[in-house]
């Protein structure tokens, strides 16, 4: 059964247990913050891909509930957020209210089943170790290594990847799947940061 949830759309991807800091300035935002906290509830961050001039913008069917976690005011006045991810979700309907603010009728996708790594992912189980000691990343993510699931989203997360790439690792349903495409993303990543050579 469907469930009505307030939408972000954002250029950006958010994963379930993954944080997102947010500066909320739009009254449609301010109002539909104060709707949630009060409610106890999350709201929808859907990713927004920029359109040309002649298609317009447009925002993906998959998303990630955010939940608020923290909020504080900042020191230019604007309210900032602390989220972290939930529940993904398929959007079956949207409809604008009268602020402009969206709304999904939106679908709960089930969790994904706890699964060991595999052995042609051992090298990202040993890369998320890697990460977990650095202290500002250790901060920033809620892994358990030993899940695939959870590596997976956890890696998809701090990577730099485009919108389109992180995206479908959002999307993939199977954890074993979400690894076997993280594998040349990772590789790509630790190519692009290796410095170049020297003559």
């Amino acid at each position: 059964m469907s469930e009505s949830l307030p939408l972000f759309p954002l250029q950006t991807v958010l994963f379930p247990a993954a944080t997102l800091p947010l500066r909320i300035f739009e009254r449609r935002y301010i109002d539909m913050v104060r709707d949630c906290m009060r409610r106890g509830q999350g709201f929808g961050v859907v990713t927004r891909f920029p359109g040309d001039d002649e298609s317009g913008a447009w925002h993906a069917r998959i998303g990630t509930e955010a939940v608020i976690t923290d909020f504080t005011t900042l020191e230019d006045g604007l309210l900032g957020l602390q989220t972290r991810g939930q529940r993904r979700f398929a959007i079956a309907a949207t409809s604008a209210r009268s602020d402009g603010l969206l709304v999904g009728e939106v679908d709960w996708l089930g969790p994904e089943p706890a699964r060991p790594v595999a052995p042609e992912h051992a090298a990202l189980q040993t890369l998320i170790r890697e990460l977990l000691r650095h202290e500002e990343l250790a901060r920033q993510l809620d892994v358990d290594t030993d899940n695939a699931s959870s590596i997976g989203f956890a890696l998809a997360s701090v990577l730099p990847l485009s919108l389109a790439q992180a995206q479908h690792l959002l999307e993939i349903r199977d954890p074993a799947a979400r690894l076997d495409a993280l594998l040349p993303l990772v590789e790509q990543a630790m190519v692009s940061a290796d410095p170049p050579a020297q003559d």
